[in-house]
């Protein structure tokens, strides 16, 4: 018997990771089977260490908007690592990729790097804290801000995946500063704010929910959450480490027309290579160190090398047609699923945004966690994989986004809806 290679690496990182990965859900834990090791990508595929070929919708859960090894981004890290890795030292390329965000994003005045979207998320609760003087944070279930520890209540994602939305080691003193609100009811919000009168420092919320599957803020929820907020003297965080540059030139809040008072942003910033950043109002942002009393710091922050790619992506986002072309393609895949689906007959919720696309193997629609988690999660598992042998490689998990880039093109539509046709007849003849 042939044992592939993805195996045998799986089990020889086993023996020296928790689990075999250094991110839960890569441990096919929701779908079952083994995971695929990546050996490299190129435009609109993947390769696996066996060799097989795939076309690629996960995209690095996000971040490579322009595909894998555009050649601008691999040309301008190439030539940031020749220059060295890290200095821990003020750069050039800080000031004009800080240059970009502001630009492009409505909301932000000032903005800081950081090495991760969780430590933005962290950093952005802890300034909005700072400037209030009040300890609360509100947040919505089945949103994910990271695996800080005031976010791990109610979580999506990861720990929705693996039935532990509640995570061991998340104190209760913890946990009881961070009230939960169910995502698309203002009316919960708003018992939350009188219940906590003057308490509630922020509301941080995904503005498209990515993290439980693709949800959609209902028509008013984002302007309601920005009249409440105003109302009670709490700040609007957005975390767009998800759509930050995805869903528009300047994220959800522009798509949306709703500013936030603070933003998280994450994945497409750093064009692959780890980096966060958190921004906002520039009175906000001026409480924090070295300017005010709030600190936070980090040896690699502002790396050079994800400083490199970031500029490179964010240069090829802004220049030229490339949300109008995402914007085809995205709807392109949609309306090719939803025809494939119907004539098999599955009933299923085809939910996209811009070039994020999500497919809940559900009956009704989907706007919340209550409604996400009705999913049928062993169909998707099974769909997973069918399309996963016709060398489509999606989102091992239900509660996850699917992603379109720059590199895909018409073909590798076409070929996914029909590679979902034979998948779902597949299926079909199994049952």
């Amino acid at each position: 018997m042939t044992v592939d290679r993805s195996s045998e690496l799986f089990e020889r990182s086993k023996r020296v990771i928790p689990g075999g990965v250094n991110s839960p859900v890569r441990a096919f834990g929701a779908v079952g089977g083994t995971p695929r090791f990546v050996a490299r990508g190129e435009g609109a595929y993947i390769y696996d260490v066996d060799g097989k070929r795939y076309v690629d919708y996960v995209c690095s859960w996000g971040p490579l908007i322009a595909g894998h090894a555009h050649p601008d981004v691999r040309r301008a890290v190439e030539l940031a690592v020749a220059r060295g890795s890290s200095f821990g030292a003020p750069t050039e390329a800080e000031a004009e990729l800080a240059e970009l965000v502001v630009e492009m994003v409505p909301s932000i005045e000032l903005v800081r790097f950081v090495s991760s979207g969780t430590e933005a998320t962290m950093s952005a609760l802890r300034i909005a804290r700072g400037y209030t003087l009040r300890p609360k944070v509100v947040k919505f279930a089945g949103c994910y801000h990271g695996h800080a520890d005031a976010f791990l209540v109610s979580a999506g994602s990861g720990a929705l995946t693996f039935g532990t939305p509640d995570s061991p080691g998340v104190t209760a003193g913890t946990a009881g500063d961070t009230l939960t609100a169910r995502y698309n009811d203002l009316d919960s919000v708003r018992r939350l704010f009188v219940e906590n009168l003057e308490q509630v420092a922020c509301v941080i919320v995904e503005p498209y929910a990515g993290n439980m599957g693709l949800v959609l803020p209902a028509p008013g929820f984002l302007e309601g959450l920005r009249e409440l907020t105003r109302q009670h003297g709490a700040l609007l965080i957005f975390d767009e480490v998800i759509t930050g540059f995805r869903a528009a030139r300047g994220g959800a809040q522009e798509r949306e027309s709703v500013l936030p008072d603070l933003t998280t942003l994450g994945k497409v910033v750093g064009g692959g290579l780890p980096v966060g950043a958190f921004g906002g109002r520039a009175e906000i942002m001026e409480c924090l160190s070295p300017l005010g009393p709030v600190y936070q710091a980090g040896t690699l922050s502002g790396n050079p090398l994800a400083m490199a790619a970031g500029i490179a992506t964010l240069r090829l986002l802004r220049d030229g047609n490339a949300y109008g072309r995402l914007e085809v393609l995205g709807a392109q895949l949609e309306q090719g699923l939803r025809k494939a689906f119907a004539r098999h007959g599955v009933q299923a919720q085809h939910v996209r945004r811009a070039s994020m696309h999500c497919t809940f193997f559900a009956d009704r629609p989907v706007s919340d966690l209550e409604s996400a988690k009705r999913s049928d999660t062993a169909r998707y598992a099974a769909y997973f994989h069918a399309m996963l042998e016709r060398g489509v490689w999606l989102a091992p998990a239900q509660f996850e986004t699917a992603f379109v880039s720059l590199a895909h093109t018409e073909a590798e539509i076409d070929a996914t809806v029909a590679a979902a046709d034979q998948a779902l007849a597949a299926m079909e003849a199994r049952t």
